[in-house]
């Protein structure tokens, strides 16, 4: 069974099943993310974090799938009594990538698709859909509007419907990659600074404040930084801490309690093909780094 160091893995997320007394680890799998063809998502199960069971086949595309190749993030979000898989998938051509919900009976899988096609909308270049349940119990897809399409990047949510297989209504820009202090342009697009945003995951802590982990590049490569929303909503306004909680080549990621209560943080770095591993970093609840 492999360790954590052994495995190729971006975008890692953690999923802790109580029930099992295991974490599922799933990411972006595939050996050649950006170009080859898409092959699925492995996951893996580990009841120690350090060593895991796997690769096992979470999702393999159906015959008549849309997607080929960007088989990118996925979340295992468990949700009335089943398991779903919100995914980034494209094209070859580059002119359609959204996030699509797969569902499972199981947290390992084998998923299939659930939603039409990707939920986000149909004319943008999307990516890293999340799923954030509000107080009140709507459900949402926070996600991510590509700098390949509006130069600086945007976080934005949409509502979906109670069984998640649909967008309800327009969607809602929560704030731009240009907004935080740490994060920095990496070139020009249409005329512009670029800014990218990826990888928002949404946290409420034990005081009822809601933060959001997301990632840019900062002043040392790809990073991570830390929002929170003013309201205690997903619709902001979102305010941004002054310093990134990675800053120096890594990111794409979220946090996880363990079963004796504490919150890590996992990420994947470095940031370069086939180098980049799972890492985690222990944190407080409201989302500093411990270590």
């Amino acid at each position: 069974m492999p360790r954590l160091d052994e495995i190729q893995i971006r975008d890692p997320y953690v999923l802790a099943e109580p029930d099992e007394g295991a974490y599922y680890l799933f990411g972006s799998t595939d050996a050649d993310i950006w170009a080859g063809p898409g092959k699925g998502f492995d996951c893996y199960r580990s009841t120690d974090l350090a060593v895991w069971e796997g690769p096992i086949e979470a999702f393999r595309p159906p015959e008549d799938f849309w997607s080929s190749t960007q088989f990118w993030a996925p979340e295992c979000h468990p949700y009335r009594g089943r398991w779903y898989l919100l995914a980034t998938f494209g094209v070859p051509a580059g002119d359609r990538r959204g996030t699509q919900v797969l569902v499972a009976d199981r947290p390992e899988g084998p998923y299939v698709p659930w939603s039409d096609g990707p939920v986000t909308p149909p004319e943008w270049l999307c990516l890293d859909g999340t799923l954030h349940v509000a107080e009140d119990g709507q459900p949402w897809m926070v996600f991510c509007h590509e700098w390949m399409q509006c130069s600086d990047g945007e976080v934005c949510a949409v509502r979906l419907s109670e069984d998640l297989h649909t967008a309800v209504g327009d969607p809602v820009v929560l704030f731009r990659g240009s907004a935080a202090p740490w994060a920095r342009s990496f070139g020009e697009h249409a005329g512009g600074p670029a800014f990218v945003t990826d990888g928002p995951f949404l946290h409420r802590t034990q005081e009822g404040a809601l933060l959001m982990l997301w990632s840019s590049f900062g002043e040392q490569g790809y990073a991570m930084g830390v929002a929170e929303s003013e309201s205690g909503t997903v619709v902001g306004p979102w305010r941004q801490r002054s310093q990134p909680v990675w800053g120096e080549d890594g990111g794409h990621g979220m946090a996880f309690r363990t079963f004796d209560g504490r919150l890590w943080l996992t990420l994947h770095s470095p940031n370069t093909t086939p180098h980049e591993r799972a890492t985690f970093v222990p944190l407080t609840d409201d989302l500093h780094r411990a270590d």
